[in-house]
This record gives C-alpha cells, structure tokens and sequence, in this order.
C-alpha cells in the first residue's frame, strides 16, 4: 500500500492573523444581541426563562428525568428488595446499597432482602434513568424536581429515609408481593 502525502493548503495573510474569522463571530454575537434587545422591546415571548422568579413546572415535557427517589407502596411498604441492579447499572456508580434481611415473622418473608442502608449522591448522579429502567420491582423512579440543592456535600446524599420521603408513595403491580411469582 502507497503513502500519499498531503501538502497544507498556503493560508493568505488574512486567514493567518484570524482577523477576518474574529470579526465575523462578533457580527453574529452582536445579531443576536440586537434581535433579543428588539424582541424583549416589543413585549415577544423571550428565549431565556428568568429562574427563580420563573418556574418551568408547568412547561416540563413528559420525558423529563429527574432525580431518583425511592417508592412505597399504598400500604406503606417498601418496594426494594435490594436486588443491586441499579447499584451496578449506574454508570458514575451515585448509588450505594447494603442489603438487610427481612425478619422471619414477617407476612412477606418471602423476600429474601431488603436494603438495610440505600444511599444515592445526588452530585454524581447524571440522571440517565438507567435505575429506573432496570429495577424489577418499580421501586426506583425518577421524579420531575430540577431544583436539588444543599450546603455541603453530606447533605447531597440522599439515604434511605429521605428518598422514600421525596419519592412518595406509588400504586401499581409490584412483583414482590405477587403470589403467582
């Protein structure tokens, strides 16, 4: 197989000092500028959204993901039955379980685990509903709140009791509870 060699194009003066190039981008910026000015002038709907005085709650699309919380369900119980899929599905590896064993005396001792600590950092987290997807159980979903916020890095990971506390409660089939399973 030959080597063909390429020879650089020669760049006039102008190309070289970037002036041209430079010029040109400040024109578009200063376009878009102006025609923003205009538009805010004449009272048009605006591009940008003015947060916190603006909320997009009412404008969330139906795909939006958001943070991942825990789910109970109507009576109360836990849907996790630690099974680690989401554990070992997140990719920035946010989500940390310790499987617990439910007690034997328990109407659904079936189960064989139950998470005794679940905890999801809330910083790592890059929402791709991955979680959400493979938990078998629907224990997992991912609520429409973009405003998550603390003062420390502690107060971003979210444990057990917080997540089933902004997650709430969700009615449905759950699997684990299923006799026919």
């Amino acid at each position: 197989m030959a080597t063909k060699l390429l020879k650089r194009p020669k760049l006039t003066f102008g190309e070289k000092i970037y002036l041209p190039a430079i010029a040109k981008g400040l024109i578009i910026t200063l376009g878009h500028a102006v025609r923003t000015f205009l538009q805010i002038n004449a009272k048009k709907p605006k591009f940008t959204m003015e947060y916190p005085e603006e909320k997009w709650d009412a404008q969330l699309p139906d795909y939006y993901r958001g943070a991942p919380a825990l789910v109970t369900d109507e009576h109360g119980r836990e849907r996790c039955v630690s099974c680690q899929l989401c554990e070992f599905i997140c990719p920035p590896r946010a989500i940390t379980i310790t499987p617990g064993e439910l007690p034997k005396d328990d109407a659904f001792a079936k189960v064989e685990k139950a998470p005794r600590e679940f905890k999801i950092d809330m910083i790592r987290c890059i929402y791709c509903g991955m979680c959400e997807e493979v938990c078998p159980e629907q224990a997992i979903f991912l609520r429409k709140d973009y405003a998550i916020t603390g003062t420390s890095r502690a107060e971003m990971v979210h444990d057990k009791t917080r997540l089933y506390e902004i997650g709430g409660i969700r009615t449905g089939l759950v699997n684990k509870w299923n006799d026919l399973k």
